[in-house]
């Protein structure tokens, strides 16, 4: 999937909402019914708003969901999730997110912590 067709649903979305799509969805095709139900798989996946946002945009249609990894790793990593976590929910192995992070030229820091000593003035 083309990066543009990313970028597009990411912007139309929202980051999280195209999180949650790509986790749900990732690599299938998705019809996108004319009218959304608050019950509807795609409305309980990505919310409701989010959901009558690509109706109106894409309906009535079938869309090809990215799986969108290496987004999903950034966002993962950012909620300070594990590499062995991470690999779980893109359904890779480990080390297969160490590559996929040593790749990136912008590397995600990991989730913020708490300092453990406070600041220091």
């Amino acid at each position: 999937m083309s990066g543009g067709v990313i970028f597009d649903l990411q912007a139309l979305l929202g980051d999280d909402a195209f999180v949650r799509l790509a986790q749900a969805f990732g690599g299938t095709r998705l019809y996108v019914p004319h009218t959304m139900r608050p019950d509807h798989e795609i409305a309980v996946a990505i919310g409701l708003a989010a959901a009558e946002r690509l109706c109106r945009r894409c309906a009535p249609a079938q869309i090809r969901v990215p799986l969108a990894r290496e987004l999903r790793a950034r966002h993962y990593r950012a909620a300070g999730l594990s590499n062995a976590a991470i690999a779980r929910r893109l359904g890779m192995t480990e080390p297969g997110v160490d590559k996929l992070f040593a790749r990136m030229r912008d590397k995600p820091e990991k989730g913020s912590q708490p300092s453990l000593f406070g600041t220091l003035a």
